[in-house]
Order: C-alpha cells, then sequence, then structure tokens
C-alpha cells in the first residue's frame, strides 16, 4: 500500500464544513500529527505539503484543514479570530480521534504555532507540540495592517490586503488577538516542545523564538532554520523540517508517549510477570516478562481498544497451545515417536449452561476452550492417540482445571468472586 492523500470534511467550532486532507502512509500509521497552517493560508501551502509529505515516509500521519473562511472550508472569514481558530484545531482533533486516533502532535506554522500553543492543553492525546515561525504573542499579527488600524478601530471593520488578497478585518478580531495571554499557555502545557525559526525570518522576528523557548518548561528544543523565508517556499528547507521533526518525534510520539516510555522502563525480576498500562488507548499494555521479553495486550478495535496486541484470552490460548506442544514433544522424544511438528489451534467462546448438563453456574453461561491438535510425521495411529491424550495433561492445562476450583472454594467462602466458569479445563473443552 502507497502512501495516499484523502480529501475529508468535519464541523468546525462555528457550525461550518470545514475542508481537510488526510496525508497517510504505506501500511498503518506509527502516529498521527495535526498540522495548522499559518495566518491567511491554506491547508495546500507548499510547506503544509511538503512536510507532511516528508512525514509520511517517517510513519507519521498528518490532518492539514482550511480554518472557517479560508481555502475550501464554509463560513465567513470575519466572523473568525484567533479563539475560533483553537476552537478549529480542536474539532480537527475530535474528528481524527473519533474516526481515527487521536493526535499524538500538534504543527503550527506561523500564527497556526500560535494557535497550537494555545490550544495543546484541549488535546490531551497530544504528547509532542511543534512551531515553525510562531509569534509568542498572536497580537504580533496586527503589525500587518496596521494602516488599516484607525479605520478598523473607528468603523468596526475594514479591508486590508494580506498576500495580495483582501480580507475584511473586524474589530472583534484585534479585541481577540489582544486578549491572549499565550505565554501562560506555553507555561503550562507539559508536554514536549520543538521550535523552529529562520533568523532572517522577515515575517516573524527571531526574538519570537527566543519568548516561546524561555516560556516553556522542559523538555524543549530549538532548531534554526538558518537562511530559510518564513514560508518555507524552498524545498529543501521543508524537507528538513520534515525529516528534523520524524527524528525528534520518535523519543515522544512513536514509541506511545508518557505513559508507554514509563511502562517500557518497567523490568520484572526473573519469575514474575508485570503488566503496565502504555496509554495508548483505553486497553493497551506493555508485558513484561522476566528481565529478556516482552509484548503488548489490547483489545481489538470494536470493542474499543486499539489492536496493539491480543487480547487477554488470547494470551491464555497462547499459553495453553505452547505448553501442549512443549508436552508433547517432550513425551514423543521420550516415547521415540517420530514426531516432525506438532501444532495445535484453539478457539475461546462461552456456551449457555443448558448445553452442558453437568455445569455449576450462576450466570447461565460457561467459558469453552476447543482444542485442534495437528501431528506431522510417520506415526501410526496408536502413536497418535497417546501423544493427543498426553496433551490434557500438560502443565498449564492442569494449571487451569486446578483454578476452577480455586475459585469455586472463594466464591463458597464469600471472598473474591473469581470464576472461572463450570467445566473450564474438562478434557472435552480443551
Amino acid at each position: 500500500m502507497a502512501p495516499k492523500s484523502e480529501k475529508i470534511t468535519f464541523t468546525g467550532a462555528d457550525g461550518d464544513q470545514l475542508a481537510a486532507r488526510l496525508d497517510l502512509p504505506e501500511g498503518k500509521p506509527r502516529a498521527y500529527a495535526l498540522w495548522v497552517h499559518c495566518f491567511s493560508c491554506t491547508k495546500d501551502i507548499f510547506a503544509a505539503s511538503r512536510v507532511a509529505s516528508g512525514l509520511t515516509t517517517h510513519g507519521i500521519a498528518v490532518l492539514r484543514f482550511d480554518f472557517t473562511g479560508l481555502g475550501a472550508s464554509e463560513g465567513d472569514f470575519a466572523n473568525t479570530n484567533f479563539s475560533s481558530n483553537v476552537g478549529d484545531l480542536v474539532a480537527a482533533a475530535d474528528h481524527l480521534r473519533e474516526n481515527f486516533e487521536a493526535p499524538k502532535m500538534l504543527i503550527g506554522h506561523s500564527l497556526g504555532g500560535a494557535a497550537v500553543l494555545a490550544g495543546a492543553g484541549r488535546v490531551p492525546e497530544a504528547e509532542a507540540v511543534c512551531t515553525i515561525g510562531a509569534p509568542a504573542d498572536p497580537a504580533y499579527v496586527a503589525r500587518h495592517f496596521q494602516e488599516s488600524r484607525a479605520e478598523i478601530e473607528e468603523k468596526g471593520e475594514a479591508e486590508v490586503l494580506l498576500v495580495g488578497r483582501p480580507f475584511r478585518i473586524k474589530k472583534q478580531f484585534l479585541e481577540d488577538l489582544e486578549s491572549q495571554k499565550l505565554e501562560q499557555d506555553i507555561a503550562a502545557m507539559k508536554k514536549a516542545l520543538l521550535v523552529f525559526h529562520s533568523p532572517a525570518d522577515a515575517i516573524v522576528g527571531i526574538e519570537n523564538a527566543a519568548r516561546i523557548f524561555q516560556a516553556a518548561k522542559h523538555p524543549k528544543s530549538f532548531v534554526s532554520l538558518d537562511d530559510a523565508d518564513h514560508l518555507l517556499s524552498r524545498k529543501e528547507d521543508a524537507a528538513y523540517v520534515a525529516d528534523v521533526i520524524a527524528a525528534w518525534a520518535a523519543r515522544y510520539i512513536c514509541s506511545g508517549g508518557a505513559a508507554e516510555r514509563a511502562a517500557s522502563a518497567v523490568t520484572a525480576q526473573p519469575g514474575t510477570v508485570v503488566v503496565a498500562e502504555t496509554g495508548q488507548g483505553k486497553f493497551a499494555n506493555r508485558v513484561s516478562v522476566g528481565v529478556r521479553h516482552s509484548l503488548f495486550a489490547d483489545e481489538p478495535a470494536e470493542v474499543g481498544g486499539t489492536d496493539t496486541g491480543p487480547t487477554p484470552y488470547d494470551l491464555v490460548l497462547a499459553g495453553l497451545g505452547a505448553c501442549k506442544t512443549m508436552t508433547m514433544r517432550l513425551y514423543a522424544e521420550r516415547k521415540g515417536f517420530p514426531l516432525e511438528r506438532a501444532q495445535v489451534t484453539l478457539r475461546h467462546d462461552k456456551i449457555h449452561a443448558e448445553d452442558c448438563a453437568e455445569c455449576e453456574t450462576e450466570d447461565g453461561r460457561i467459558d469453552r476452550i476447543e482444542t485442534e491438535i495437528e501431528l506431522i510425521g510417520d506415526m501410526d495411529a496408536d502413536m497418535r492417540q497417546k501423544i493427543a491424550a498426553i496433551a490434557e495433561k500438560c502443565p498449564v492445562h492442569r494449571t487451569l482445571q486446578a483454578g476452577d476450583k480455586l475459585a469455586r472454594r472463594q466464591a463458597r467462602r464469600n471472598l473474591e468472586r473469581l470464576h472461572w466458569g463450570a467445566d473450564w479445563a474438562r478434557p472435552e473443552f480443551l
């Protein structure tokens, strides 16, 4: 599956339909990122498309969208302001969360950088924030129409020319810009921050990067873009930004974020198993087995998981199946049977109690494990029968049987209601 780009729409903060594009990598994305464009720009500006394309080569999916009233999005730009832009950003994150996966990273260009700094706290799953040529104060953008400031104040609005196009700016837009307390938002963000800025930026001065960096808490990083322009109009500059973001993000988002990093740092002692939540989705867990082995457990997407690993029942079946094949191998070697390969296929489901005449259950359903054994080798029927029979005596099989009895005794004592289900480990069900 090659990288692709899909057109999508979602509902913005003010109820308008916003146009967006989702750039997807080849195969399953390692993480999702949200790109927020610059003032009076669109999602299709060269920097946005080029950086998004570069990130997909690193396995990161990118959603970029047009703010209300810009590009292909509905709505009236004159009725928007910085706060509504932040609201559109949050709506975009909500759309990703509900239809794909919540964004782990927010990337903002110019005023879009200020927007992600202001809105990062409203996207809890985001572990990392990147800004490119961002102002430290949203009111900085008012410099673009300073000559029309008096008319805006007097008449309530004015038409200004930005990047060769006319835009209607209302007084409420200026008032909203000046009401922002961005440096407070940055200090309270509690997310990893990467600041890109060019010393040659003629639109937003390099001093803005210094203010953003100073306001932020660690972890934070700064990357100089040397002689790049504000819009990253050179292909090599946009490609460089994409590569640096991908390398930096691997530490924060592609490993599952802070919770998963904490989980990955957990090491079980010999003879123990430690299971810790990763923070990726609702059910994902990292399973550490002793000091050398680890794997993930999760639930499928249809029940609210992220399908990063087998389910708990899958792991039970895996342990039981592995134990059976090992037991059959040891028995065959001890008996001198020419067993080439043993294979066990297991299935778990629940059946109604009335289907089992000997069941003792309160909820009317019991667990059943069906087992199919395949034995490959030049053996007669008697050898095959003996090998298959020994599988029912494997240690895990016996542990499950003992666990069922223990659960029944505890239930009768009104202790913890640990109910394995009647006949969980009866041979005909294993």
